[in-house]
């Protein structure tokens, strides 16, 4: 029986492309289990880790947060770098903290937020391809940003919910949504208490029909009311999608700066 020590948590940033995702399977390469990995060849016995919010296959994220249990003790700055010098380069800690041991990085979480990246322009990227997703029908951003306005509040999610959802009720409180270009690349930044499975990349599915004059503003606030997820966009892709930020009470001290992807293209 392993004598638990410490609680440790730690900041992941990491590119999806080459993962199923974050949560550990036994058919393919995941981002967990490369950490957990990782982080076992530092603490020199085997070390699980629970994560804020579970990533699909292609997401990314810059400020995924992880808890774990150790039974050694080893300097902050060497589970840091110890552990960057195991993991594979799309994967990195920014990281490591020690806090209490009634931290849990899912459970404690008050909100997540997402960034997605839209590369709206009429030739498809090279350098950023798997970071964005490209459209190449202009998009009217206005127009998208007044449509996510209707989401917001506490509301049953269900038209933007996957078929496979697990959660046991869509109800949602939707703190922020902003819809902005910079150049070629638009971005949707969006806050809430929790998501459902595939929730931001559901919106931002019905936010391009919006955006292409496909659909009227008013059209989310119907979604919305609805309840129903065939009646909405289609799922955008994942490779724009970026797991940014957890806050959490300030018992627990963690940092809560947090660094959002952007990528200045004319």
């Amino acid at each position: 029986m392993t004598l638990i020590k410490q609680r440790l948590a730690a900041c992941v940033e990491y590119d999806g492309s080459a993962y199923c995702g974050w949560q550990r399977l036994g058919h393919a390469p995941s981002v967990q289990a490369c950490v957990e990995q990782a982080l076992s060849q530092v603490a020199n016995h085997e070390v699980s880790v629970v994560c804020a919010g579970r990533t699909d296959s292609g997401v990314h994220a810059s400020g995924q947060i992880i808890h774990f249990d150790v039974a050694v003790e080893r300097p902050l700055r060497g589970w840091l770098m110890g552990s960057n010098v195991q993991l594979p380069s799309g994967i990195a800690l920014r990281w490591v903290q020690a806090v209490s041991a009634t931290f849990h990085a899912r459970f404690a979480a008050t909100a997540r937020r997402y960034r997605y990246i839209i590369l709206n322009r009429s030739a498809r990227p090279a350098l950023l391809n798997g970071r964005v997703t490209w459209h190449h029908h202009q998009l009217a951003v206005e127009r998208m940003h007044e449509a996510a306005q209707h989401l917001l509040g506490e509301n049953d999610f269900s038209s933007f919910r996957a078929a496979g959802c697990q959660a046991r009720h869509a109800m949602r409180e939707l703190q922020e949504i902003r819809v902005q270009r910079f150049g070629s690349c638009i971005y949707v930044d969006i806050k809430a208490n929790a998501f459902l499975h595939h929730m931001v990349r559901n919106i931002v599915g019905s936010l391009l029909a919006v955006g292409r004059g496909d659909q009227p503003v008013q059209w989310m606030a119907e979604l919305l009311a609805l309840r129903d997820r065939t009646q909405a966009g289609a799922t955008a892709p994942a490779a724009g999608l970026y797991f940014v930020h957890v806050d959490y009470p300030a018992e627990f001290g963690l940092p809560n700066r947090y660094t959002l992807p952007q990528f200045l293209l004319d």
